[in-house]
């Protein structure tokens, strides 16, 4: 199966569309009753009134969610492609991307990080962009006003203000318009969202939006180990992607190094982010799907033998069906 997507071949579209539902197997066997699907933070409901609580039932809610997927890995794989981060063009960023969105069942049914995850390709394009850009304020203007959207959907997606300062000390000289671009971008829009709360009275509200920044970072993990049995196939890839790395990482393009140095930030960053939010779900970590795909994409592309990854990529797809039945 790997072979065949390592190819830019039309047919891969079809197969990569019934396998997006083919991972979703074990949720169709045994939907709950009801699925909720929160669209938007709290204080944004306040500014936007979404009426979808009760749109989908369960059936449509997975399926959406699906179609929802199967869109952002074509983009997705577009952007890896364009950008030459692989050894050769394909779809493996794009049948990696939806395997590691299928790892839980909370990946697999609408949620805020599944929209976000629009957002986060979208703000991944930009950064790769940065090293080609004369002058990178604008494309950092936007990206932080694209974070700004994406805290409106769900908090957690602040941390990637963060990204903005190690993107531009990988790719730019130091220039101190660039340097505050992305945090005006994001002030831009929260500016407009305090005067709302202040024309409508309720700028005490706005500043509570800010307390889980104050948040601790948590000390104490309460862990099923065995519900996360899956990721050691996912774990042994990544590894041996990053061996494969480290040994191509000297004969590679500047520019291709740098990406994935930019991407290794960017998947940390979104790891940590859960606690900004004290009753974050499993799905928060969707948000480490992009960066992840690249690199597990890049062992598949860089891999030489056959018989191996083949078995390593088909070890993966049955554990997560076999870990989504039991």
């Amino acid at each position: 199966m790997i072979n065949q997507f390592k190819n830019l071949n039309p047919v891969n579209l079809l197969i990569l569309f019934a396998y997006t539902f083919f991972m979703r197997m074990a949720l169709f066997a045994d939907l709950p009753e009801t699925l909720r699907f929160e669209f938007l933070e709290p204080y944004a409901k306040f500014l936007i009134q979404i009426p979808i609580q009760n749109t989908f039932t369960p059936q449509g809610n997975v399926l959406f969610a699906g179609m929802i997927l199967y869109v952002q890995a074509i983009l997705f794989n577009r952007i890896i492609n364009n950008h030459g981060l692989l050894t050769k063009s394909g779809y493996l960023p794009a049948l990696l991307f939806i395997t590691s969105a299928s790892l839980f069942m909370p990946f697999m049914i609408l949620s805020p990080t599944l929209i976000c995850n629009f957002l986060l390709i979208w703000i991944m394009d930009k950064f790769l962009k940065i090293a080609k850009a004369q002058n990178a304020t604008m494309i950092m203007f936007d990206i932080g006003m694209i974070i700004a959207i994406g805290t409106l959907i769900y908090f957690p997606f602040i941390v990637l203000l963060m990204m903005l300062w190690f993107s531009l000390l990988l790719y730019r000289s130091f220039n101190w318009r660039e340097w505050i671009a992305g945090f005006v971008g994001f002030l831009t829009i929260f500016f407009f969202v305090a005067v709302y709360y202040y024309w409508s009275d309720h700028l005490p509200v706005f500043y509570k939006i800010w307390v889980p920044l104050a948040n601790k970072f948590p000390s104490n993990f309460k862990i099923n180990y065995n519900d996360y049995l899956v990721l050691i196939p996912v774990l042994l890839i990544m590894v041996l992607a990053s061996l494969q790395l480290r040994e191509n990482f000297f004969r590679s393009f500047i520019s291709t190094r740098k990406a994935f140095q930019m991407l290794f930030i960017m998947f940390f960053i979104c790891i940590i982010g859960f606690y900004t939010k004290p009753d974050f779900r499993l799905y928060h970590f969707l948000l480490c799907v992009p960066p992840a795909s690249v690199l597990l994409a890049y062992y598949f592309s860089n891999a030489k033998k056959r018989w191996f990854y083949e078995s390593l990529f088909l070890v993966l797809v049955l554990a997560v069906q076999y870990f989504l039945f039991v």
